[in-house]
């Protein structure tokens, strides 16, 4: 997010304020339903939740009419870690773009502090022992910073998305958004912090806009799927889900005709159409043996509110991602 796009994302950042702002419906905000940046679902008896962009980075959870409610919150009350005044001074408990994968049978949330316009960001990393807001385990320990940017750097420290590399057994971070574009680190499989915050982190994919990175593998391939355009403005959104490919987890990612990623290449997997505006932060979701592409859309028939969609994914002859709209 460059400061040239600072104003517009100022307003559209107000937009998200007012639409979380207190009504006293479903956790007295005034749109319970609205899901931005969805992190990965998590599937625990049945249950399905997920948690995404919001005040003290909301959990969703599916009700038995398949309808996403907001359930809790990571940071509750308005009790954030002091580190978050620290480093990113100017944001104010609205967290971006969390991401959740279960390890040794904990739960590690990764979430966004940042300021809109600003490369003034890091990563934090909270652990806690369920999804479940009503057990009594519910309780989160925040393990601080994983990463952090500032003026000056050459990558903007959001869109955690975490990576468990089933050859090895390795675990990795790609985020960024903007700036030089996509990078990766490798995390230490045990405390989920940063195995080695002197080695710099790898580019993997930049553009003129590009943010959101997530990394599936399958079939011998690492797939990087990135969000190129601009999000956050309704209908008026940009956003659509590019995909490269490569035989390591570093790279390099090539689209459909060689490009790299770090070229600007990427190849589409699915962009705006009808009133599914802006698809964006995709995520692959299994279960009984199929796959579904998880990501947020703004809605052209609700104004441009955004929701979660899950599409079938499938895999063509080259082994590329297909995805196709709902008609």
């Amino acid at each position: 997010m460059k400061l040239t796009v600072f104003f517009p994302l100022l307003a559209a950042a107000l937009l998200a304020h007012a639409q979380d702002a207190p009504s006293g419906g479903n956790m007295g905000v005034r749109d319970p339903e609205k899901i931005h940046d969805p992190s990965v679902i998590i599937d625990v008896g049945g249950v399905r939740r997920f948690f995404c962009t919001g005040p003290g980075v909301p959990l969703m959870r599916e009700d038995a009419g398949g309808k996403w409610l907001r359930e809790a919150r990571l940071f509750a009350d308005g009790k954030f870690p002091a580190w978050h005044d620290a480093k990113v001074p100017g944001n104010r408990g609205f967290l971006w773009a969390p991401d959740v994968f279960e390890n040794g049978g904990k739960y590690f949330v990764y979430y966004s502090v940042s300021t809109f316009g600003k490369n003034t960001s890091a990563i934090g990393l909270a652990v806690g022992g369920t999804l479940d807001p009503a057990a009594a385990e519910w309780r989160w320990d925040d393990r601080g910073p994983v990463i952090v940017s500032a003026q000056g750097d050459r990558f903007n420290a959001i869109d955690p998305a975490v990576f468990r590399d089933a050859k090895d057994g390795t675990l990795w971070m790609s985020f960024g958004s903007f700036w030089d574009g996509i990078h990766l680190i490798e995390l230490d499989p045990v405390t989920g912090l940063r195995k080695d915050a002197a080695k710099p982190p790898v580019r993997i994919a930049s553009a003129p806009e590009i943010e959101a990175p997530f990394i599936h593998q399958h079939d011998g391939f690492y797939y990087l799927y990135v969000n190129f355009g601009k999000c956050c403005r309704g209908v008026e959104s940009t956003y659509d889900i590019r995909v490269g490919r490569s035989r390591a987890v570093t790279g390099p990612y090539l689209d459909r005709d060689g490009t790299d990623l770090v070229s600007g290449g990427g190849s589409m997997v699915i962009g705006s159409e009808g009133r599914w505006i802006g698809p964006g932060h995709a995520s692959i979701y299994a279960k009984d043996g199929g796959e579904w592409l998880a990501h947020h859309y703004y809605d052209r028939e609700l104004s441009g509110r955004s929701r979660l969609r899950l599409l079938p994914l499938r895999w063509d002859a080259d082994g590329w991602p297909v995805v196709t709209q709902p008609k």
